[in-house]
């Protein structure tokens, strides 16, 4: 099989560099960044952490025509890039190509199914935790379930083959019937957490330290929920508000990525996220008025990293 990774960030590099190390698939690394790219293909991906350290030489390109039609192409770019790679990798897709994303929020399966039809497209989801040190340089942070789909919930042969080659890469990979409702357990759990670390600068577990703090990601999550339930979707779990504080306790030390973007004066994937949940909210007439604030609060220390007072 050949697969090209889109997207050299912490999951983008940790995808190409487990493909590359434990299968003997023909792994592309695709970086829109010319310069970039020459960095990671000359010094190869290192990954460290709970998995490391090794060093894996994978091929990088700037150049889609390059690496030429693919079998398979995993989107790892932030979500608010999703629209800019789809027209970057034309040349990468064929007739027979499935297209994953295992990126955060939701919107990025529709934004795929648009530029190159549904029945190329699955939908994914991974809680392995991965943060960028360095240009191809990262740290494998923690383990845990990958779970793929497709929008209709049908079994392909495709999707079997992606499953398997992801597991035996070292992603653990189930297959669901019902993708839309993995997407949205998991933005739950990103509703709860991520911009509240983002705006308060705390790791996950002292989210929940803070009865101030506690209460708003509580509220966060009973408006997200009431989405869900208009919606019909049925969540991978009974209590979401216990998940997210569960979630916040077992990965008490995590920068979240939402605070990582922010501690490196980066743009955030707010808008897929708590900004999804309030323009869902509006459409089906629900009041999201936390996730409004969290949402302007986020677009606001995005808007003035160099005006923060000293």
């Amino acid at each position: 099989m050949k697969i090209a990774v889109v997207g050299p960030g912490a999951l983008g590099c940790l995808v190409a560099g487990f493909l590359k190390q434990r299968t003997k698939e023909e792994v592309w690394l695709y970086d829109r960044l010319e310069e970039r790219s020459v960095r990671i293909r000359d010094n190869s991906i290192k990954i460290e952490g709970i998995s490391g350290p090794y060093t894996v030489k994978v091929n990088v390109s700037a150049n889609s025509k390059e690496i030429g039609p693919c079998d398979l192409v995993i989107i790892c770019v932030k979500s608010y890039s999703t629209e800019d790679a789809c027209k970057d990798i034309k040349e990468l897709v064929a007739e027979n190509t499935s297209i994953l994303t295992i990126q955060n929020g939701i919107g990025n399966m529709q934004i795929l199914n648009d530029h190159f039809g549904a029945e190329k497209v699955i939908g994914g989801i991974t809680n392995h935790g991965s943060t960028l040190l360095g240009v191809g340089h990262v740290r494998h942070a923690g383990r845990g379930d990958t779970i793929i789909g497709k929008a209709d919930g049908r079994l392909s042969g495709a999707l079997k083959n992606v499953a398997a080659v992801l597991t035996k890469a070292g992603f653990e990979t189930k297959i669901s019937k019902d993708i839309d409702a993995v997407i949205w357990s998991k933005l739950i759990i990103n509703v709860g957490i991520n911009a509240l670390t983002a705006a308060t600068r705390l790791n996950n577990g002292r989210l929940v330290e803070y009865e101030e703090c506690r209460e708003l990601l509580r509220s966060a999550v009973q408006e997200a929920v009431k989405i869900v339930k208009r919606k019909r979707i049925k969540l991978a779990y009974d209590d979401p508000i216990q998940k997210v504080e569960s979630v916040c306790k077992a990965t008490a030390t995590n920068v979240s990525s939402m605070l990582q973007d922010v501690l490196n004066k980066k743009r955030t994937e707010i808008d897929f996220i708590n900004g999804a949940v309030v323009r869902q909210g509006k459409a089906l007439g629900i009041p999201t008025p936390v996730n409004e604030v969290l949402t302007n609060l986020v677009r606001t220390i995005e808007k003035s990293y160099d005006k923060v007072a000293k």
